[in-house]
């Protein structure tokens, strides 16, 4: 994209990020070098070193902005540390050698993730990722570290197995039965409904939270209506009403898929948030287009356009109308401990994805194709 290096890129644009979330960059841009690594360095001339899942252009960084009621913006990075050379095996490495340097540095604590660990424990990955880590900015206050694991990095077949036995540990297991009831497709589990990250929180505070995320291939939104049923409270209406708004009316998504999750906090045995993931980029023909639909999801929930045009022009280097991808999904979230909506915003580092051509139906009316390739969504 230029002349400069990843570190460069990506730094420039975290730094701008941050004025938006009033956090000073200090400490957020040295986790950056820290989690980049000798990746960092490398001259954005060159391809990306590892064809990293984060991001459709292979960036092992993708940045989000929340939007919570009573409060400013919150910044998170959602990063992939990469080994010397970098592999599947040696990306688990350097990822857990930077949260466990954390861990030390800043007090962190490690043991629900220390109590899971042997079971994803493997010597050859498989899945588009082992172990990914989640850096959260939140003003006034120190970072949030949390941990993302690809419950089928021993093979899809092993992940229920795998992902129910950690909740078990972890106090939790009586809501897995319950979520894969009502959460997956009958028969889809490990084909069209997939276990995609099992997320833990590096606190010991009163709101660590473990996460579950399933992804639903070729899904109609009564899928996501039926998987959220389970969480007590959660608004099927406004899940309705979001994925209309955020998918341009269709009530399939049969391009890339749609995501869900479910919040646990330790002492509950059942799920106390739901949120789902739409990958907007997908189902519109440009950035503009995606701007247009994020607006009114912000807009309807009492959320002010404004941080997101300031988030916007802090990582874009272009024109919303001269690419697809900016903004890759936007997630609504219900239920404890913060309901909003986040928006996730792409570094764009190597690639922009063009502008869909616009296709006419039978009926005369004007949509966008699908766009992108198939990854499984993000958190």
């Amino acid at each position: 994209m230029d002349n400069g290096s990843l570190s460069d890129h990506l730094g420039g644009q975290l730094m701008r990020l941050c004025d938006v979330a009033g956090t000073d960059p200090a400490e957020p841009l040295e986790l950056l070098r820290n989690v980049l690594g000798s990746a960092g360095p490398r001259p954005l001339s060159a391809p990306p070193a590892w064809p990293s899942n984060i991001a459709d252009d292979h960036s092992p960084v993708e940045f989000s902005i929340a939007f919570n009621q009573g409060e400013p913006p919150t910044l998170r990075i959602l990063g992939e540390a990469l080994g010397t050379p970098p592999g599947g095996l040696a990306n688990m490495s350097a990822t857990q050698r930077f949260l466990d340097t954390q861990a030390h540095r800043a007090g962190l604590s490690t043991s629900r993730l220390d109590s899971v660990r042997d079971l994803f424990a493997t010597e050859d990955p498989q899945g588009e990722f082992g172990l990914w880590c989640s850096l959260v900015f939140r003003s006034g206050r120190r970072p949030e570290f949390k941990v993302y694991i690809n419950p089928e990095l021993k093979g899809v077949e092993r992940a229920p197995a795998l992902v129910s036995e950690a909740l078990h540990r972890l106090g939790l297991g009586t809501s897995f039965r319950t979520i894969l009831d009502h959460g997956v497709r009958p028969g889809e589990l490990g084909r069209r409904d997939r276990l995609t990250f099992f997320a833990v929180d590096l606190h010991d505070g009163p709101q660590a939270r473990v996460k579950l995320y399933l992804t639903h291939h070729d899904a109609e939104v009564w899928d996501v209506l039926q998987a959220a049923s389970v969480v007590d409270g959660a608004d099927t209406t406004e899940i309705a009403e979001f994925c209309a708004v955020a998918g341009g009316g269709r009530s399939r998504f049969d391009g890339l898929p749609l995501v869900d999750s479910y919040t646990f906090i330790e002492g509950a045995d059942r799920p106390l948030g739901y949120s789902v993931y739409v990958p907007i980029r997908s189902y519109v023909a440009d950035d503009e287009e995606a701007y247009d639909r994020v607006v009114a999801v912000l807009t309807r929930y009492g959320f002010d356009s404004a941080e997101l045009d300031r988030a916007l022009d802090a990582v874009a280097h272009r024109p919303l109308r001269d690419g697809v991808g900016l903004i890759p999904h936007v997630s609504l979230r219900l239920g404890a401990p913060r309901p909003g909506v986040t928006v996730y915003l792409s570094a764009e580092a190597y690639q922009v994805s063009p502008p869909v051509r616009r296709r006419v139906t039978a009926g005369g009316t004007a949509v966008a194709g699908p766009a992108g390739r198939s990854a499984a969504g993000h958190p």
